[in-house]
């Protein structure tokens, strides 16, 4: 057999070092990044067909802001551009997700703006990035524009208050439970529809992209203190498939670089987010609480991973009384 030549290995090569979070893995980041935007396809063609031509625009102004916001701010910074990396395109799409339909494309620009510029590259980029950009942005809208963030709408164009809201009021008139799984109701573009969400869900979990920890344990936390606190049972899974907590679960707690890597950490992480998740929309004059349960959840990630992290063999516990 012909002997292959192998090219000696320079000491630059084996001293790369690259961002967080540093994870053994032949995986890159375009690719991890191809397929969330894969898993979202489902949800994305649904919006679109339950609320128009106005979803596909704003998902569109969206995403090309934030891929030119990514652009110009690292060339300002005089850093190398990354957006061949999609990362800015997966913002672009989550931060539309989180919007209602009837919201100016303008609003969209901002949130763009936000979330690149403010949450993600002025904290050093991709993998630095202490919180949700697209999360960290529809909280910046909704203290801006709460009328716009909250102009629910029906896929027939008709104001509406979410299922949720409905039920904050002590409403009845609940939609089916079918409506709410396909996604006929109103709500933000990317929210609505469950069984859209967890094809893409599915596919993540399968191709090893998330972990199942961090979602199960998330959406199981938030059923069980919701039942703790008094929610019926049989409204309990109108709490699941209403709001943002599929979405939220499944592709924005599962964020590399704003949640542990830990696995007890992962664990520990989703549970809070549960627990949050149920006491503000109980006890909380808000319906949903999804995104402000990740967000502060997000800001606790450090010290979690910190206090969970395995022991390195050999590691000699600090002498206090020094």
């Amino acid at each position: 057999m012909e002997r292959i030549k192998q090219e000696p290995i320079s000491l630059d090569d084996m001293l790369i070092v690259s961002d967080g979070p540093h994870i053994r893995s032949d995986r890159t980041v375009r690719r991890t990044m191809l397929d969330v935007i894969i898993a979202l396809a489902p949800a994305m063609i649904g919006s679109i067909y339950f609320f128009g031509l106005n979803a596909l625009k704003l998902i569109i102004v969206s995403c090309i802001s934030c891929v030119v916001f990514e652009a110009g701010i690292q060339r300002l910074l005089k850093r190398e551009v990354r957006i061949g990396d999609l990362s800015a395109v997966v913002t672009g799409i989550l931060l539309a997700f989180n919007l209602p339909a009837p919201t100016p494309w303008w609003v969209a620009v901002f949130g763009a703006g936000f979330a690149i510029i403010i949450v993600k590259e002025l904290f050093g980029g991709i993998g630095s990035n202490f919180m949700n950009p697209a999360l960290a942005a529809r909280a910046a809208i909704m203290a801006s524009w709460p009328e716009i963030a909250t102009n629910y709408v029906n896929p027939d164009g008709i104001s509406t208050a979410t299922p949720l809201a409905i039920m904050k009021a002590g409403g009845s008139s609940l939609p089916s439970l079918t409506r709410m799984f396909i996604g006929d109701i109103g709500g933000v573009i990317g929210e609505t529809s469950a069984i859209l969400l967890l094809i893409g869900a599915a596919y993540l979990i399968i191709r090893k992209v998330i972990d199942w920890k961090i979602p199960v344990f998330y959406i199981g936390t938030t059923a069980i203190f919701l039942l703790l606190l008094g929610i019926d049972a049989n409204n309990i899974i109108y709490h699941i498939l209403g709001g943002g907590l599929i979405l939220g679960a499944f592709f924005m707690a599962t964020d590399y670089s704003s949640s542990p890597v830990t696995p007890k950490g992962r664990i520990i992480f989703a549970i809070g987010c549960g627990l949050l998740t149920a006491l503000i929309r109980v006890k909380g004059s808000m319906a949903e609480s999804v995104s402000y349960s990740i967000l502060l959840m997000n800001v606790a990630a450090p010290v979690i991973e910190k206090w969970t992290r395995p022991r390195v063999f050999g590691e000699v516990k600090r002498n206090e009384s020094r």
